[in-house]
């Protein structure tokens, strides 16, 4: 099993955060000795085990970044990125920002 480091948002949820990385809130809460698992603060950094990471399966939003460049860059098209990222505008992603690039 593979691990990715996430650092937790605004908004965000355990079982949110396991659900778009298609692991569990336990896996989580083991791999980083959570003994409140539904305590996460904004900030925090976690370690998230992953199955079968592929490459890449996710992006993290540069500076300077758009949609159409991501998607572009990776043979999607903007519509297929939206989908998979629940994103209402395709002119609002910010730094930062992991969009998922496989469904």
């Amino acid at each position: 099993m593979e691990t990715v480091t996430y650092t937790v948002r605004p908004g965000n949820t355990l079982y949110a955060i396991a659900q778009f990385f298609g692991t569990t809130v336990n896996e989580i809460a083991n791999a980083n000795a959570l003994v409140y698992p539904y305590n996460i603060y904004p900030g925090q950094e976690l370690i998230l085990p992953i199955e079968n990471i592929t490459s890449p399966q996710y992006y993290v939003v540069r500076p300077g970044d758009s949609l159409w460049s991501i998607a572009n860059r990776y043979g999607l098209n903007i519509q297929t990125l939206m989908m998979l990222n629940n994103l209402e505008n395709p002119n609002v992603i910010y730094p930062g920002q992991i969009l998922r690039l496989v469904g």
